[in-house]
């Protein structure tokens, strides 16, 4: 698989830096134990965070940034680190899908990036290009049906969109008989060492929850 970073990023995003986990995988329903961490996560935001603080974390804070210089507002469409965060914040329950989905959300959590987890079969063509949506492109979230991705970064195949910040795409989603996964990472704030440390952290998910070896990762910058 290979990353092209368009002319677009690079202008509003010139110290991109992101990360490509990929790995065979063993997907299943449910995990205690990777609930169990979750649950340890939820209470250390909810003694450490606040709705409005937690827009400060530098991996979200600099996501609200690209959001508002591509032109979208990021209160409206907001990053999914930034939901999912503030959704514990709130003392509602994360949503419990599957096991992929779920360590992908908790690696987002832990980190403040917004993560995009992929069943790799379904990309068309070898590449992956982060660029800009525009108006009018289709886009089919996960669970939210047509979304206006007008404005925020996307990740596109050779057949169009499969990832934003705000919600992957139907076409390409993680299922229960996902073996080939693809996680990316999006570091606008340009800290590479803590893009690295996340796919690590990743590929220890992936080995403790996944029955996988972690597989490999590289990074990708403008």
């Amino acid at each position: 698989m290979k990353i092209v970073i368009s002319e677009e990023i690079k202008t509003v995003c010139p110290e991109f830096v992101g990360a490509a986990v990929e790995a065979m995988v063993v997907n299943t329903p449910h995990s205690d134990k990777l609930w169990d961490e979750i649950h340890q996560w939820e209470e250390h935001f909810r003694a450490t965070l606040t709705t409005d603080s937690l827009k400060e974390i530098p991996s979200i804070a600099a996501t609200r940034s690209v959001y508002k210089k591509c032109g979208k507002d990021p209160s409206r469409y907001r990053p999914a680190s930034e939901q999912l965060i503030r959704r514990m914040l709130q003392g509602k329950e994360l949503y419990e899908i599957d096991t992929l989905v779920d360590l992908v959300n908790l690696a987002s959590i832990v980190y403040g990036y917004s993560i995009g987890g992929f069943d790799a079969s379904k990309f068309e063509g070898d590449t992956l290009t982060l660029g800009v949506g525009r108006e009018g492109e289709p886009y089919e979230g996960i669970g939210r049906g047509l979304i206006n991705i007008a404005g925020l970064p996307v990740y596109r195949d050779a057949k169009g969109g499969v990832g934003t910040p705000t919600s992957d795409n139907e076409r390409t989603k993680m299922t229960l008989s996902t073996q080939h996964l693809v996680v990316l990472i999006n570091g606008y704030d340009g800290n590479e060492e803590r893009v690295r440390q996340n796919a690590e952290f990743i590929q220890n998910l992936l080995r403790q929850y996944a029955n996988s070896d972690g597989g490999d990762y590289f990074v990708y910058k403008v």
